[in-house]
């Protein structure tokens, strides 16, 4: 009797271009756990370093793949699981380790609750489809993404380490972060994605200078760019709910028009 076997392959041999970006995602999984170890040394500032580079790989792995038709089912579902261990398990950990663990047992709870939303959040993603009539949506994120989320819960650390304010507690501040970014990845509420966006060709002079002045910002301040960058974004998300529902509006209308003129 003949049992078909199905193999995991990192490299396929249809598709050995795969290597790179999933070269990429691998090196993001060593750079959430390698937050974690820096966190128990109490090492906090490489720790939120290292969680700042796993989102920039994170940024690239899937630009590399679609850039070199390198995409595979595998590298989907690995970077599903370094999403889960650099954005979800590592972020926990840190603040745990950094102040949540002042609050006992209701501190573990909020990393826990963090984690599985983010595992949640993630699920959720790679099961949405997006209708023919309705590619727009693809600007949009339902809900925080992970990584932005990994951010928004490490805020109050990286608020401490900018030097701007120092608090006697942030077992609160810290607390209202875990739990806020929980429910807002796992809401339904839209946020930019990044990912998807085209710049015009006559304005990639001044995109480069902007990257090139924000890298400027991040080598001589640091954390004062991390915390602005974190704020901005939360600034962002009302923003991009309103726009999401004027966009929604705006093709809900244009839509209507089409079907009465057909029914003319």
């Amino acid at each position: 009797m003949n049992e078909h076997k199905k193999e995991f392959k990192l490299i396929q041999k249809k598709n050995p271009k795969s290597l790179l970006p999933n070269a990429l995602t691998i090196f993001g999984v060593c750079l959430g756990l390698s937050s974690i170890k820096f966190a128990i040394d109490l090492n906090y500032s490489m720790a939120v370093i290292a969680i700042g580079f796993a989102a920039i790989l994170d940024t690239l792995d899937g630009r590399v793949a679609r850039l070199i038709k390198g995409t595979s089912k595998v590298g989907k579902e690995l970077d599903s699981l370094t999403d889960v261990i650099s954005f979800g398990v590592a972020p926990g950990f840190i603040m745990y380790f950094w102040a949540l663990n002042e609050i006992g047992k209701f501190g573990w709870m909020l990393v826990l609750i963090y984690t599985v939303c983010c595992a949640l959040r993630l699920a959720r993603f790679n099961l949405m489809t997006i209708e023919e009539n309705e590619t727009w949506k693809i600007n949009f994120f339902e809900g925080v993404p992970s990584p932005a989320a990994a951010g928004l819960v490490l805020l109050p650390l990286i608020l401490n380490l900018s030097g701007l304010i120092q608090l006697e507690n942030y077992a609160v501040l810290s607390s209202i972060a875990i739990l806020a970014t929980s429910i807002f990845m796992v809401s339904k509420i839209p946020t930019y994605s990044l990912k998807r966006i085209l710049i015009p060709r006559h304005y990639a002079i001044f995109l480069l200078l902007g990257i090139g002045i924000y890298v400027s910002l991040i080598i001589f301040y640091t954390f004062k760019t991390l915390l602005f960058t974190g704020l901005i974004y939360i600034i962002l998300i009302p923003i991009s709910y309103f726009h999401y529902r004027h966009k929604n509006k705006k093709v809900f209308i244009a839509n209507s028009a089409e079907e009465d003129e057909d029914v003319l």
